[in-house]
């Protein structure tokens, strides 16, 4: 099977390559951030010839459509802003993130024909009070509907939410416990 993460070297995006790729059936995970020294830390870290790093931004669905063209079997989007209070502050980039950013997934899978697409949202798109969790639960409407926009492409999509995970990065939980 071949991978594409998009986000892949976010602290979901790196334990998710780790994990698809202590399966001897992967055969490549395509890593699809912005960072450039995270993708290079990602690298180091796994040190595993099957992983690709791949340069770009969901933001720029050309870009998006590119990296899709390696053909992954599956995609997993994990891409986004999540910190609550920088959503809050700067709204519009939430928005062009989480939400022109799944646009842009769509499209890339739906036009590269991509099987699977499964996307990461988040347990505060359940009845949201602030701009993150409405940019995700919008981004989950959107694959949700993508599944009528495939037609007779062979692209499923599907969304699972997410919530604060221990040592991820900006984590609430370590906030809490004094971290």
């Amino acid at each position: 099977m071949r991978y594409l993460i998009t986000g892949g070297s976010g602290s979901f995006g790196t334990a998710c390559a780790r994990a698809l790729l202590a399966d001897a059936e992967t055969e490549r995970v395509i890593s699809f951030a912005r960072g450039e020294h995270r993708q290079a830390t990602l690298a180091a870290a796994l040190h595993d010839s099957r992983l690709e790093l791949f340069i770009g931004d969901v933001r720029d669905g050309a870009r998006a459509r590119r990296a899709f063209e390696a053909r992954p079997d599956v995609v997993i989007h994990a891409a986004a802003l999540k910190r609550v209070e920088a959503c809050e502050r700067d709204p519009i980039e939430a928005v062009k993130t989480n939400v022109l950013g799944a646009i842009n997934v769509i499209d890339a899978a739906l036009d590269c024909e991509v099987p699977k697409v499964l996307a990461l949202s988040s347990d505060k798109a359940c009845q949201p009070l602030l701009t993150y969790g409405a940019t995700k639960l919008v981004a989950e409407k959107l694959f949700v509907q993508a599944n009528s926009y495939a037609g007779l492409r062979p692209t499923r999509f599907a969304c699972v939410r997410y919530g604060n995970v221990i040592a991820s990065q900006g984590s609430v939980l370590d906030l809490f416990a004094g971290g």
